[in-house]
This record gives C-alpha cells, structure tokens and sequence, in this order.
C-alpha cells in the first residue's frame, strides 16, 4: 500500500489527479508552479520523487506517470486515518488509501444497473427514479430480483414453492402475481438485487450479507 503523503504531497497528487480526470494530460513546470506558487522545478522534482519513492508515481520513459491504481482509486472515497471504538488516542491523519466501487462491490463485472420506474417496491426503500443495482447470480427464495416474464420486467421480491413462483411487490397498493409451474420456462431472472442509488446515496440489500441455502431458478428444482 502506498504510503502517508504530507500534505504539500497530498496537494500536488491531487493536481496531478484532477489533471488526469479531466484529460489534460501531465501538468507543465509552469502549471505547476503557477498553482502552488513555486520559483523554482526544484521544488516540484522533489515532490514528484517523493511521490514516486512513496508509490503514487511511476517514472517511464523518461517523464512521471501516474500509477494505474491511483487513476481509479482517487475516484473513490479517501480513507483519512484510523479511529478507535474503545479507548481515546491521539488523533493522526494520514492517508490510508481509498474506498472503490470495488471495493465496495467485490463482484463488479458481475453488476448492473437499471433505472426504477414505478412505486411497487417503496416498501424497501426503492422509488421511482432510483438506480437499482444488479448481480447474475441465484436470488434466494425472498430476495428481491428483476424478472423478465410476458415481454415485461419487474422488480419483486420473489418465492418459490411447489405451487409455483410468486412475485411481491413491497407496496401494499399492488397485487402479487403467480406464475404456474408449468410455464416457469417463460420467466428469465436477469439479476439479484445488491443496492441502488439516488440522491441520498448508495443503499446496499441486506441480503448481500446473508448466506442463503435456498437458492431458486425458475428452470429448475431447488439447490
């Protein structure tokens, strides 16, 4: 992991950063020292030494790169220190790294998104507008997941049983819908509910910390 940056460092990583998020390119010498007031490159070689030494940079080709973690790490969340739930300590700041995306969701080439449309599902919290967040995998019998089903999709939480596969919105305003067993081969499960997003954050499901031994396919038998 890399290591603590002083803050002068943390600056001028964060310049180098934004340069790259917006496709600028490297910062010249002189943007450089029009930013942080220089008089001189030798203040910023030396920066960018540290940067390298410390493992945020990388030195090819005769000129510094950023490192391919640091591009996608800055666009997470910055982990600032350590806090302890017991016994108060002294308060340092250091930088510890990021929280990702992947980290955040491990499974990441495995999800998607869609966009909510509908009231259905507000008694989990899912609104119209939100983004709920999908994996391909196995919905456990009560999860919530999206269905293909009759040309349609809808999100529900789903149940299987050997009366068939009901589908339950979380909205007492709408009906279950029952599909019999024998027509189980016209329903496809396009993912598992992990979260979803809007203006107030990201909410990740309950059931993505739950270890299920029921798992359902609407083409087979229990697993």
């Amino acid at each position: 992991m890399p290591r603590p940056l002083t803050e002068k460092q943390q600056a001028v990583l964060d310049f180098i950063i934004k340069y790259d998020q917006e496709d600028m390119g490297w910062p010249s010498y002189e943007s450089f020292m029009d930013e942080f007031g220089y008089k001189s490159s030798n203040s910023i070689t030396q920066n960018l030494k540290a940067l390298q030494k410390k493992g945020y940079l990388i030195n090819e080709e005769g000129g510094y790169q950023l490192k391919p973690e640091q591009k996608d790490a800055r666009r997470g969340i910055p982990i600032l220190g350590e806090i302890t739930a017991g016994t108060l300590q002294e308060a340092v700041e250091t930088n510890l790294g990021y929280i990702t995306i992947e980290t955040l969701f491990p499974n990441l080439d495995r999800i998607f998104a869609v966009r909510v449309r509908g009231e259905s599902m507000i008694g989990a919290e899912i609104h119209d507008g939100d983004y709920v967040l999908l994996v391909d995998d196995d919905i456990p019998d009560g999860g919530i997941g999206a269905v293909l089903y009759n040309g349609e999709t809808s999100l529900k939480r789903i149940f299987m049983d050997h009366q068939g596969l009901r589908l339950e919105p979380a909205n007492s305003e709408f009906d279950d819908i029952h599909i019999a067993p024998d027509i189980f081969e016209e329903v496809k499960i396009l993912g598992r509910y992990i979260g979803h997003v809007n203006k107030m954050g990201v909410r990740k499901a309950p059931e993505m910390y739950q270890v299920s031994t029921r798992h359902y396919s609407p083409f087979g038998n229990e697993a």
